[in-house]
């Protein structure tokens, strides 16, 4: 039996993905083209490990994949849409709710770019499935004087800030929003660990966002994200990473002797 490897790159992974087997280890963000998710799948029923974790890898390219995982920690009325079924029942538990402009975002866009504000349900259900709203995406109520902070943790590095475009309900500072520094809580911080720890994130961004219905709620995770707003440097950022990949690896180490590096 072969000692277990560790997969430092891509293309390291790409030649040897039919061989790897339980207890080999991927040293790295796998580079996965549209729809090639299910390879996550496969290494996780294989027994490979991986740093970042398959889950978290995964939860960081679908915002629907967020709402099936870490929907509980999300605010009331968020919805995972698959299908027109869903849209269906949707209508039905939004005009209950007496639910008037909701918002969509779509499943893999970033930057704000997915999101779309509707007057009603049924504006959805009249688009849905046809260009340009394509299933699945996520959809919730429009809140109002929302509160959105970016948290992010690295290790012991924790830094937050709020968000803030007074002209666009979208807060996204790369299309006109500002920031702010923000003090976390010690209740803010809990919640963005237990959320981690549901996704198993080693490290990760996260937006949070207070409304009328309370908070903090979970917006959005990643295990990468925009900087534009935060203290830390991109080159500050990478070093943290970088140290908690080669902690994670000794330890690693630690418990596979003889493990060989590809």
């Amino acid at each position: 039996m072969r000692p277990p490897w560790v997969i430092t790159s891509n293309r390291v992974f790409r030649e040897h993905y039919q061989e790897l087997q339980r207890g080999d280890l991927i040293l790295t963000r796998i580079s996965l083209k549209y729809g090639e998710e299910w390879l996550l799948f496969d290494l996780a029923e294989r027994g490979v490990e991986a740093y970042p974790s398959l889950l978290s890898q995964w939860l960081s390219r679908s915002k629907a994949f967020q709402v099936a995982v870490l929907g509980t920690f999300m605010p009331p009325g968020t919805l995972l849409i698959r299908d027109r079924h869903d849209l269906i029942r949707a209508l039905n538990y939004f005009g209950h709710l007496g639910v008037g402009e909701v918002v969509t975002k779509r499943d893999r866009a970033n930057c704000g770019l997915g999101i779309h504000l509707w007057q009603s349900v049924e504006d959805v259900f009249n688009h849905a499935g046809n260009p340009p709203l394509e299933y699945p995406f996520v959809l919730q109520p429009r809140f109002r004087d929302v509160r959105d902070i970016r948290v992010v943790i690295l290790g012991d590095y924790i830094e937050a800030y709020e968000r803030k475009n007074p002209f666009n309900f979208r807060n996204n500072i790369f299309f006109g929003g500002g920031s702010r520094s923000y003090a976390l809580s010690e209740a803010e911080l809990d919640f963005c660990r237990k959320v981690m720890v549901r996704g198993k994130f080693p490290y990760a961004h996260l937006d949070l966002i207070y409304t009328e219905k309370g908070g903090p709620f979970l917006s959005e995770i990643n295990l990468r994200g925009g900087l534009k707003g935060a203290q830390i440097t991109q080159e500050e950022y990478e070093r943290k990473v970088a140290a908690l990949t080669e902690s994670f690896l000794r330890e690693w180490l630690d418990k596979h002797p003889g493990a060989q590096k590809l």
